[in-house]
This record gives structure tokens, C-alpha cells and sequence, in this order.
């Protein structure tokens, strides 16, 4: 297949191209600066992406977007998040509906947060958006991608959760406080967290290149855990005590309010069960096996 990929530099795209590289695909970039050969470019800002983009594309996987977690959520930050999600989606579905002999399965951003948060409840792909600035996000994110439809095209929401990688992302950024036995539940420690090992992140989206399956899947491994569960199982790995639990203050001087409480003090408990019922086969169901492998314990 002939596959453009946004986001193609980030965690998972560089890891997705890699992969469908090794399976004989061959990938095209979709990127900011001036394009090379076989790749498109595109303007998120200019609301521009090269004519004729997916011309001869078999399928789009969009992962673009400004990182969540990048910078302290004030009003222009917080506008840009959205933005660069409805904005870039809203590209690509236009450039997938005007391609001559285009793509076929548009595989389109989403997230976990669409569900808000909750302590009690667990989220399948069946239940509604929640409340908050990131269940309105992804809502809107998911909503540009309608449009791509019209042709017939299949569009698949990728509603992933907390990608773990040694080679960045949330994973790598707890290493070090981790590593000095620093490391400990945040606040209660009883807030969700819906994670996945990046092979299988980006194993689903191989699976969902080819499968029939539209509409939202959610990207998380079988077996949430709360927070405080999460800390254990890296501390044991790393083989490291856990005991000093993180108080809410710091990394809300840190991070601000609205940004810490979002990402490190609620979460939700997220079960794929789209992806189960298709057949998809997890590598790494556990969160003990999934460390491991990644940190090579």
C-alpha cells in the first residue's frame, strides 16, 4: 500500500513508518516545511494542503496535532490544541474527498479523553462524549473527520490512551524521578490510567489499515490500572522503592491547574473492546510485561 502518515516525526508515527516499511509498504510524509520528493505539504496556519495531495494515496493516517502535555494550557495554548486538531483534520477529509483514485481508509486522531474522566465508570467505544476541555476537543477532532465519508471512504477514530515508549512520552519523562527512587502515586493515586506499549499502538493501526472496522476504536491495552498501581509495577521493575507519594501542589506550580489536574489527577478506565471484537491480539496485555519489555528487565 501507498500510506501518508501526519505526524509522521512524532512517537508513533516515526514508529508506525518504520513498521509499515519493514512490511513492504511505502510510506509518504505529510509535513510542515518545504516537502521533499514524495512528500506532501501541508499549512495548518494558512488552512493549505498541496492539490492533488492523496492522488494515487491508499490510505491516510492522521496523528498531527500539538502536544497536549507541551505547554502550560493558557487561552492561546489551549485555542491552538483544538485548532491544530480541527483545522488539520478538516484538511485532510477535504484532500481525501478531492483525490482522484484516493484513499480508501482514513485512520484520524483521536483520544481517550473523549470520555472525560470518572473514578467508577469503564468506557467503551459505546459510551458518550464526557465533559471538559479535552472531551470537547476530541469531540470536535472526531467531527472534522466526518466529512471525509461522503465518498465512501472509511473513517476510523483512533481513540488512543497513554503510549509507552522508553524512546519518549509520558514513560520517559517519569524515568529519571523513578530511576532515583523518587518516584510514587500522584494525589489519591486512584485516577485511571488507559495505557498501551507502543508496538501494539502501533500494531492496531496496521490491523486497522486492512480490517472493516469504522468509526471509533479505542487504542489501549486490555488492562487499565490506577495510578497508583502504575507507579508500583514501574518501581518494581526498575527494582526501586515507590513509598514517596507526589503531593498536588507540585506539579501544579509546575504545570498549572487546569493541565496537572487533567493529565496526572483524573483519568478514566478505557477497554478496547472494538479491537478485541475484530480479533486483534495484544503483545503486551499486562502493564508488568509491557515495562519489561520496554525497559528490557
Amino acid at each position: 500500500m501507498r500510506i501518508a502518515i501526519t505526524g509522521a516525526s512524532g512517537l508513533v508515527g516515526s514508529a508506525l513508518s518504520s513498521r509499515l516499511q519493514t512490511d513492504g509498504h511505502e510510506t509518504v510524509a505529510v509535513v510542515r516545511r518545504a516537502p521533499g520528493d514524495d512528500e506532501i505539504g501541508w499549512s495548518i496556519d494558512d488552512k493549505r494542503i498541496d492539490a492533488g495531495a492523496f492522488d494515487g494515496i491508499d490510505a491516510v493516517v492522521h496523528l498531527a496535532g500539538a502536544g497536549i502535555g507541551d505547554k502550560r494550557w493558557t487561552d492561546d495554548y489551549k485555542r491552538e490544541i483544538l485548532e491544530s486538531r480541527t483545522v488539520g483534520t478538516a484538511l485532510v477529509a477535504q484532500a481525501v474527498n478531492e483525490a482522484t483514485n484516493g484513499p480508501k481508509v482514513l485512520l484520524s486522531g483521536s483520544a481517550v479523553g473523549y470520555y472525560g474522566s470518572s473514578p467508577t465508570q469503564t468506557f467503551d467505544e459505546t459510551s458518550p462524549a464526557g465533559t471538559g476541555f479535552l472531551a470537547d476537543v476530541c469531540e470536535a477532532w472526531e467531527a472534522a473527520a466526518a466529512p471525509a465519508q461522503v465518498d465512501g471512504t472509511r473513517v476510523v477514530l483512533l481513540r488512543t490512551g497513554i503510549v509507552l515508549s522508553a524512546k519518549g512520552g509520558a514513560l520517559k519523562k517519569q524515568l529519571p524521578l523513578f530511576k532515583l527512587g523518587l518516584g510514587g502515586k500522584m494525589g489519591t493515586g486512584d485516577q485511571w490510567q488507559s495505557w498501551i506499549h507502543i508496538d501494539d499502538e502501533v500494531g492496531a493501526i496496521v490491523h486497522l489499515l486492512t480490517s472493516e472496522v469504522a468509526g471509533p476504536v479505542n487504542l489501549t491495552a486490555p488492562n487499565p490500572v490506577p495510578q497508583a498501581g502504575f507507579a508500583d509495577a514501574l518501581g518494581d521493575v526498575l527494582g526501586r522503592p515507590t513509598f514517596l507519594p507526589i503531593p498536588k501542589f507540585g506539579p501544579k506550580l509546575l504545570l498549572g491547574g487546569e493541565l496537572a489536574d487533567n493529565l496526572l489527577f483524573t483519568g478514566q478506565n478505557v477497554v478496547p473492546a472494538a479491537l478485541e471484537n475484530d480479533g486483534f491480539t495484544f503483545q503486551h496485555p499486562t502493564l508488568d510485561g509491557a515495562l519489561r519489555d520496554l525497559l528490557k528487565k
